[in-house]
């Protein structure tokens, strides 16, 4: 199904937001309000648009920028994830985890050995750090048997 070229201004108009103050909560309502129109059509149109769900779209605009922080700051891990939205450092480490593979520390580590950075224009470094946010965290935790599905 094709969206009206003012339906997608306006999930545009939300997906500027979220990416200018990734830091800051975002509900569904939130951003169907910047839209204007309800949550659940926000929801499903920001899907159709832009192949995730809002939350996982914000996941990983948060990770992509925990991630330049680790790489380029000294910044303690605890302030990075301040910085980029998160209340508890555990679920930040739980989920920069489940989406990057490494812990924040390991990754930052990885990062400053990694030899002949500057020879990858930058734009295309991001791009394949981006992280993968096609299939849910738990979804990713499941296949990598990471949580145990209880059968009852």
């Amino acid at each position: 199904m094709t969206q009206s070229p003012e339906l997608l201004r306006r999930l545009l108009r939300a997906k500027d937001h979220m990416d200018r103050a990734s830091h800051e909560d975002w509900p569904v309502a939130r951003l169907a309000g910047i839209s204007a129109v309800s949550a659940a059509h926000f929801a499903r149109s920001f899907k159709d648009a832009f192949g995730v769900p809002p939350h996982r779209y914000l996941l990983s605009r948060r990770i992509e920028r925990a991630v330049a922080l680790l790489r380029d700051t000294d910044l303690p891990i605890t302030e990075i994830a301040l910085q980029t939205g998160w209340t508890s450092l555990g679920t930040f480490g739980r989920i920069f985890r489940d989406i990057t593979g490494d812990s924040p520390g390991a990754l930052r580590d990885r990062e400053r050995r990694a030899p002949g950075q500057g020879q990858v224009p930058e734009c295309h470094a991001r791009a394949a750090r981006r992280p993968d946010l096609k299939i849910a965290v738990l979804e990713k935790r499941r296949r990598t048997g990471l949580v145990s599905v209880d059968p009852t």
